[in-house]
């Protein structure tokens, strides 16, 4: 078997960051939306819980947040939950360590790897972390191959993999991994299609898999849909589901509209990450006219 997938396939197949849409004082979310949780002090350090890292990572407190999934498995909470929000967390501090590059930007991954005195800790802790959730699912299928919340954290580790792999460090590998992740991922859309995290990660993987690939690299790779993979992203984002599932969708959403060169729909869904999270830096950026992070 071949065992190559381009450095093409990027972050985006993580399924993106994850933000929170907003709704203005006095309306109420749109039809079929769900009511985006509103902002909220940050609690006392005895009462913080995964959901507060979230909120640090969705405002782009990349390390803050990383360090809060750690202090809370103090008090028990090493799950599968935690393994996908630290190892997406450390992902994006790898990024800005190495400044900032993915697969298509043309700098020496090698050389700036081994300029970054801090990345192999990174890199050691979130592997680390990766194997503690990818044995932890694999257990769980295991015993039941139909268990949804081990199929999708499966699914979304393993695409962690891949980006780090193939977007950040450059290297041809983690073909095992991607069709891991497709194969748990169809699964638990066959069995539950409403699942807005996975119906989010696996439109990203038709998306790109589409718009990055080369013929016969995309026939390898199972085939791609640019219009599925968009379709389902926004299908997930006008389904009612937590804030949390909705905000991945709402960031994938902008991410692919940037990638689709459609500047005024991603400049809306932009506009209303920002009023949830005006501290998330990359989206102010953008909204005054700099540099898209998500775009490559």
């Amino acid at each position: 078997m071949i065992r190559l997938l381009t450095p093409a396939v990027c972050g985006a197949l993580v399924a993106g960051a994850l933000l929170v849409t907003p709704i203005e004082a006095g309306q109420s979310a749109p039809a079929g939306q769900p009511a985006p949780a509103p902002a909220a002090p940050a609690a006392p350090p005895e009462h913080r819980s995964l959901a507060d890292a979230q909120r640090l990572f969705y405002n782009a407190h990349y390390q803050e947040a990383a360090d809060l999934a750690l202090k809370l498995r103090e008090s028990g909470q090493h799950d599968l939950a935690n393994d996908e929000v630290r190892t997406t967390a450390l992902l994006f501090v790898l990024r800005g360590l190495l400044k900032g590059q993915d697969a298509h930007n043309g700098e020496d991954k090698d050389a700036v790897l081994k300029a970054c005195a801090k990345c192999p800790a990174v890199l050691a802790t979130f592997t680390e972390d990766l194997h503690h959730g990818q044995g932890i699912a694999r257990e769980m299928l295991k015993a039941n191959p139909a268990d949804e919340t081990a199929l999708f954290y499966l699914g979304k580790l393993d695409l962690n993999y891949v980006w780090l792999q193939l977007g950040l460090l450059g290297k041809k590998t983690g073909w095992d991994e991607y069709w891991e992740a497709r194969k748990s991922l169809d699964a638990l859309l066959k069995a539950n299609p409403k699942h807005v995290r996975a119906r989010v990660a696996r439109g990203w993987i038709d998306f790109i898999v589409n718009t990055r690939m080369p013929w016969g690299t995309r026939w390898i790779l199972g085939g791609g849909n640019k219009k599925k993979g968009l379709a389902a992203v926004r299908e997930g984002a006008a389904m009612a589901t937590d804030p949390f599932s909705h905000a991945e969708a709402e960031f994938a959403l902008w991410d692919m509209l940037l990638r689709d060169k459609n500047i005024v729909e991603a400049t809306e869904v932009a506009r209303r990450i920002a009023l949830a999270f005006p501290e998330n830096t990359e989206v102010a950026v953008f909204l005054k006219g700099g540099r898209a992070t998500p775009s490559k």
